[in-house]
């Protein structure tokens, strides 16, 4: 009908980048880098001049809140909606994701673990004979050992491979997934870590 005529079957139709074309490789440091990494670091750093219980008390808290909370999203959200799109899909996704994780979440871990050693040694209870203080620092190595062991290489992995000429988009997001699953993981831990410190605030040291 005039201008609205059928293309023939064997038509190409535009479907924007290939699975096979490389992707733009992100901007790894900028400025928001900066502040995801010194943000939590100088808030630490300021309480700690200050010396006041309530605002040691308040950055530790915000920033282990964030990390339970960001893991559990990662874990219970991202995990499986990764886990469903396809390869080229989901390296896209991932690449978007790196530069922030890489930067945000080894900050907000260090920063809610060294202000809750501090916060326990503010409150006296900070003593390697009690039970509740050998299982929090259990669940801390764990913690540590994930993130700094795994967590942290894979991401390092999956900037390295966006810089290459042709990356790898299965291995970008296989590694992407497994970040996005360990999250999960951790967040179990964290949450078992935050009832143990629970249990401290209250004075129940031995558990």
């Amino acid at each position: 009908m005039g201008a609205f005529r059928e293309l023939p079957a064997s038509a190409p139709v535009a479907r924007g980048l290939s699975e096979e074309q490389p992707l733009p490789a992100p901007p790894l440091v900028s400025y928001r880098s900066f502040l995801l990494l010194f943000v939590p670091i100088v808030a630490l750093v300021a309480a700690l001049a200050v010396d006041q219980f309530v605002y040691l008390d308040y950055v530790h808290v915000i920033t282990g809140g964030l990390w339970t909370g960001i893991d559990v999203f990662m874990g219970l959200v991202i995990g499986p909606i990764l886990g469903r799109l396809p390869g080229r899909a989901r390296a896209d996704f991932v690449q978007r994701l790196v530069p922030t994780m890489l930067f945000l979440m080894p900050a907000l871990a260090s920063v809610a673990i060294t202000a809750g050693i501090y916060l326990a040694e503010f409150e006296g209870i900070f003593n390697l004979g009690f039970r509740a203080i050998q299982i929090a620092g259990l669940l801390v190595i764990v913690l540590a050992g994930q993130g700094f062991g795994i967590f942290l290489p894979n991401e390092v992995r999956i900037v390295l491979e966006l810089r290459k000429a042709h990356p790898d988009l299965q291995k970008v997001g296989r590694l992407g997934l497994m970040n996005a699953r360990l999250a999960g993981v951790q967040a179990i831990f964290q949450i078992a870590l935050i009832f143990v410190m629970a249990n401290l605030a209250a004075g129940f040291v031995n558990l």
